[in-house]
């Protein structure tokens, strides 16, 4: 909702400065977004005029002017390209270190083709006044030379942008706004009633609704004679002030009232219109042409107003083109409706139309303005057009439901936490628009017909807080009681965000794909079921509920490679569906890599390469249990693993046969040819709801992160082992002999072939040995090793390789 500070005074007689207006509308809840202040932003241009224009010596297009900028001192050079630069004409001058918002650069001393420029005339565009920039601005001759430009044309007149929560429909109109401001102790409301208008005939067109729940109230006046064309400079300035344009007298008188009352109305041609209106619903495959040039085709849903010839207007959203008033129009038609908010909303969105009006009537607006509404716009047709009045013709209710709160006055304190005495109470709402009536303790307040938010005692006690201030509620903390706080996430909430987390610390992506897939991928990973298969999808290949998140991520990584992206790590935390019972629905943590997208990085790696493999989703798939609180002691790998991974390159992770945690390793060939994916697809999938919940005991806190100050130092070591041996009982193995000083051991190389037995193979790892308390000597260091070594050979029967 936009309007200016002198447009706001024509409603609130106030001398308050503009910043505490704006604090104080924010204050009682009409927060301002923005203000616009053209005399403060327009503050360093002045009024100048040309002495002389010279071409310039090195430029057919530019001329070099001697411009007096009327401060007395010596005229000052200036570079323009401006055609209409001459001698004798005056415009805006710029100096140095002038913003200029229309460029949106700041203004210095330069030289253009070897002659200097210390300032510059400027257009309207680059003032930001108006879109013309075919020239310097051409002001009058007896323009006084060195006054502010701003101050001069009158734009001193600041513009306010506020933003209205849905139920302050009263506050669409600059009306209600100043009400508010005045209840604030902001100044004085002006309120002058409105007079009706003296009829000089019947109106000859008569109105018929066919249904009331669309139409509550209707009222129309004729008005003969009028005279339209543009309208006069105040009513132009008010528009174009919030970013409207004026058309004609007519239309923006309308406009006017939108904005200025919150009352949208609608002017016929009256010599368009064939016999009597009929509000009614429109029937299926009718068209308009509206005002926005668009032809609309409606159903049944929709509520229009119509004459003898078909539809004429959308009923509180937009007019018709063929009942538009123009320059020709001597008979008008005014209507001022009350219209069902719902239906207003319902077609607005069907229709893709967001209107001034339709933005007031789906919010509601004040029933009982409806027909003072109309009167105040005749007066306005009356005095800018002339013309003739008829009689109102009013079909429905003039005013909306009596509504009277019985109001205890300790709500205010109970609610609220504060004291407020009852004639500050009356004050305040009086102000507001309200009626009290009782001494107390419980108190009878009227509602006005404005505001059809307020609708029980929680309401009127929030319209005392807002306007006595909100500040003012003294701070108060909420009783804790012995017992602890319950959490507010639930158990699998916090496995989500600590799964994203730690697989986002890991370089991969997140993704968020379909939940949908097609029937084949969906028998793939084990779905497809009659009972998962969409009764009515979206699309032919988004039929199925997805049994794995795999499927959309293999989907989105090949997506990747086709545009040239072939190194990608994605993953994804969401729902699968094995079946369609409740327990069925599960929370799975999958990823997806591709090409060199490792986790590791180039490094040491027996394979010479950073390609990603079933070790980098083994790794990934650990990270999420260890972040969702698994027994990572407890867990197993199985080699192998579902049809759809390579059984070779893949493995299950597992708490026993009973319950399989999730699955790792290379996508089989066949499976990643079913879904179109080029090369290895390194997989993972987890279900979250399969880790055990651990048991809650007290421990002792510990730091978040524990950094030594001394030198890490790095062991290597390569034992021949048996060839059923695995690489992670050498690890366990090595970890095992002192936890507190081996802060890691990572398998580097894997060896079978000439030099080892065929029974055999070489296993290298890298320890990490981490002091905490001191340097540790070179024998130290040997007796650590030494441990390691014969923890493996005691665990694994292998020898260290010499």
């Amino acid at each position: 909702m936009k309007f200016t500070l002198s447009w706001l005074k024509e409603h609130l007689e106030t001398d308050e400065p503009l910043d505490k207006l704006a604090d104080k509308l924010t204050m009682i809840g009409l927060e301002v977004e923005n203000i616009e202040d053209k005399a403060k932003q327009l503050a360093p241009f002045t009024i100048a005029r040309v002495i002389s224009a010279e071409q310039h010596p090195n430029a057919d297009r530019l001329r070099v002017c001697m411009v007096d900028t009327g401060d007395g001192g010596a005229p000052v050079q200036v570079v323009c390209g401006a055609p209409n630069a001459r001698a004798g004409l005056v415009s805006v001058f710029s100096p140095p270190g002038t913003y200029i918002p229309g460029k949106d650069i700041t203004l210095g001393i330069g030289t253009i083709r070897g002659v200097e420029s210390r300032g510059m005339l400027c257009s309207a565009a680059e003032l930001q006044i108006s879109e013309d920039h075919d020239g310097i601005m051409e002001l009058p001759a007896d323009a006084p030379l060195g006054k502010g430009y701003a101050d001069w044309a009158g734009l001193g007149d600041p513009t306010i942008e506020i933003n209205l929560t849905p139920n302050r429909q009263d506050c669409t109109g600059v009306h209600g706004i100043a009400r508010d401001l005045s209840a604030a102790d902001m100044g004085k409301f002006k309120d002058p009633g409105i007079k009706p208008i003296k009829s000089e005939f019947p109106c000859p067109v008569q109105v018929k609704v066919e249904d009331a729940t669309l139409c509550p109230g209707f009222a129309l006046r004729l008005v003969r004679g009028v005279k339209n064309g543009p309208s006069p400079e105040w009513l132009q300035k008010r528009l174009t002030s919030i970013g409207l344009r004026p058309i004609n007298a007519l239309v923006d008188i309308t406009n006017f009232m939108t904005y200025d009352r919150a009352r949208p109305l609608h002017v016929f041609d009256a010599k368009k219109v064939q016999g009597n209106l009929t509000v009614r619903r429109a029937k299926d495959g009718e068209t308009l042409l509206a005002l926005d040039g668009r032809t609309y085709t409606l159903d049944s849903n929709v509520c229009v107003i119509a004459d003898e010839h078909g539809v004429e207007s959308l009923a509180g959203i937009m007019g018709g083109e063929a009942s538009g008033c123009d320059d020709n129009t001597t008979d008008v038609l005014i209507e001022s409706a009350l219209w069902n908010e719902i239906n207003i909303a319902q077609t607005g969105r069907k229709l893709g139309i967001n209107s001034d009006a339709r933005y007031r009537f789906e919010r509601g607006v004040d029933p009982a303005f409806m027909v003072p509404g109309l009167e105040l716009a005749t007066r306005l047709v009356l005095d800018l057009c002339g013309g003739t009045p008829s009689e109102n013709v009013v079909v429905g209710k003039q005013f909306g439901e009596d509504r009277v709160i019985d109001f205890p006055l300790t709500e205010v304190k109970r609610l609220a936490g504060i004291e407020v005495p009852l004639v500050e109470v009356k004050l305040i709402l009086t102000r507001l628009g309200f009626m009290l009536a009782g001494t107390g303790p419980v108190v009878k307040i009227a509602i006005p017909s404005w505001r059809t938010d307020v609708q029980g005692k929680a309401d009127i006690v929030e319209e005392i807080v807002r306007i006595v201030g909100v500040d003012k509620v003294p701070m108060t903390p909420f009783e804790r009681g012995e017992e602890p706080r319950k959490p507010v996430l639930t158990p699998m909430q916090l496995r989500t965000r600590r799964a994203k987390r730690a697989l986002g610390v890991r370089g991969m992506v997140e993704a968020v794909t379909w939940s949908f897939i097609t029937n084949d991928a969906a028998k793939l990973f084990g779905g497809g079921q009659s009972e998962l298969v969409l009764a009515n999808p979206i699309a032919a290949d988004l039929s199925d509920m997805r049994p794995s998140l795999l499927p959309g991520l293999v989907a989105a990584a090949q997506a990747n490679i086709n545009r040239g992206a072939p190194d990608v790590a994605l993953f994804e935390v969401g729902q699968v569906f094995r079946g369609d019972k409740p327990e069925d629905q599960l929370v799975a943590a999958s990823g997806v890599r591709h090409g060199y997208a490792s986790s590791n990085g180039i490094g040491r790696h027996w394979t010479g390469s950073a390609a990603a493999d079933a070790m980098d989703a083994k790794a990934d798939a650990f990270a999420v249990l260890a972040a969702a609180g698994a027994p990572m002691q407890a867990l197993q790998i199985v080699p192998g693993g579902p049809a759809w991974l390579h059984p070779g390159r893949s493995g299950t992770i597992q708490i026993g046969p009973q319950n399989v945690l999730g699955y790792f390793g290379e996508l089989h060939p066949r499976a990643a040819e079913a879904l179109g994916a080029d090369g290895p697809m390194i997989v993972f999938e987890v279900i979250l709801e399969r880790i055990p919940q651990g048991k809650q005991r007290a421990t002792r806190a510990k730091p978040v992160l524990e950094l030594s100050a001394f030198q890490p130092v790095s062991r290597d070591f390569a034992f021949i082992v048996d060839r059923s041996v695995k690489a992670g009982d050498i690890v366990r193995a090595a970890q095992n002999v002192d936890k507190k000083l081996i802060s890691d051991v990572t398998v580097f190389d894997v060896y079978e072939g000439k030099g080892i037995d065929p029974d055999k193979k070489s296993i290298a790892i890298a320890v990490t040995i981490q002091p905490r308390e001191k340097t540790m000597t070179d024998q130290e260091i040997d007796a650590v090793a030494a441990k390691v070594v014969a923890e493996v050979t005691k665990k694994t029967g292998g020898t260290l390789r010499a």
